[in-house]
């Protein structure tokens, strides 16, 4: 679990040394070595419950990860509320249902980051009348199959995960999923019932973001990481 705060811009990610942008590197490094049999590519990031800020947790690790020079695209798997566009304040004229339904190739809905080239995202495009049918479909598995030949990270902004069953559609596809948890309001029985819910679907379930944790300021910050059997661990380190 890694604790940050819903506050972070772009340059705070990128050449900041706030506790902020440590806990986004700190994440970033998990996940590339989150496994040694098996390269995670494909990471779902979703929440139990609404408004949590899973789509500005994407945004920053999208940041974080492009600057170290791989490949990243963003997907907003969201059809019903989408707002990836919002967080990266582009046009969401066409995207991923457009992709779905035309059977067309993705790569001309590819919207390059300003900053940095090796980022592409891909927005919502129209929200359809059929989400979870458009999202389950064979259509969308062949699609992501693609983004991982041709992007090293590929990270789906999915909905909440007690709200609709489009993310537990995508869940059991994907290599990874990231449950985001907005501190002192997400309710622990939520929490509890979204990883049950991906548990038994087979998930694999990366871990969890603490997100809009109010910073305190020390002379160290602490984040918490899990091992594959579950046990929680608490670390400090002395701020840079």
């Amino acid at each position: 679990m890694i604790d940050v705060n819903n506050n972070v811009f772009k340059n705070n990610v990128v050449n900041s040394k706030t506790t902020v942008s440590e806990a986004f590197r700190s994440l970033r490094t998990n996940l590339q070595f989150t496994s040694v049999d098996k390269k995670v590519k494909s990471i779902l990031i979703t929440s139990s419950l609404p408004n949590e800020g899973k789509s500005t947790i994407i945004k920053n690790l999208a940041y974080a990860l492009a600057m170290t020079g791989v490949k990243v695209i963003v997907v907003d798997c969201d059809l019903r509320n989408p707002t990836v566009h919002q967080m990266f304040k582009i046009p969401n004229m066409s995207g991923l249902t457009n992709i779905i339904v035309e059977d067309d190739r993705y790569e001309k809905y590819v919207i390059s980051d300003k900053e940095f080239d090796n980022l592409g995202i891909i927005t919502s495009g129209p929200i359809p009348p059929n989400p979870s049918e458009l999202i389950g479909s064979n259509r969308m598995k062949v699609f992501l199959d693609r983004l991982k030949e041709d992007y090293d990270y590929v990270l789906l902004d999915a909905p909440p995960v007690l709200l609709v069953t489009d993310p537990t559609v995508l869940a059991p596809v994907v290599d990874g999923v990231i449950l985001v948890i907005q501190a002192n309001k997400t309710e622990i029985e939520a929490t509890k019932r979204a990883k049950e819910i991906l548990t038994n679907l087979k998930a694999n379930i990366l871990g969890a973001v603490l997100n809009k944790v109010k910073e305190q300021r020390s002379d160290y910050y602490y984040y918490y990481y899990y091992n594959n059997d579950g046990s929680k661990h608490k670390r400090k380190r002395r701020k840079k």
